[in-house]
């Protein structure tokens, strides 16, 4: 995890909820836990590459639109 991970902004939860999945359906079809899901939706742990693209598989969704940095 990066110095700089509060400064990544994710929408994953909004995501996750518009598609009707709780965190451990979103967690068991990523293959992680469901504390891992609510981590990254707290904003509390940055997701590897391979799992970042396995929810947006999930989500039907590229990453960015799962995640973004903050406009400077």
């Amino acid at each position: 995890m990066g110095k700089n991970h509060k400064k990544l902004l994710n929408n994953l939860e909004e995501l996750r909820r518009s598609a009707g999945l709780t965190q451990l359906e979103l967690s068991e079809s990523s293959d992680v836990s469901r504390k891992s899901i609510n981590a990254i939706e707290n904003g509390i742990y940055v997701p590897s590459t391979v799992l970042a693209l396995k929810i947006a598989k999930t989500l039907n969704c590229k990453i960015e639109d799962i995640f973004e940095l903050p406009k400077n």
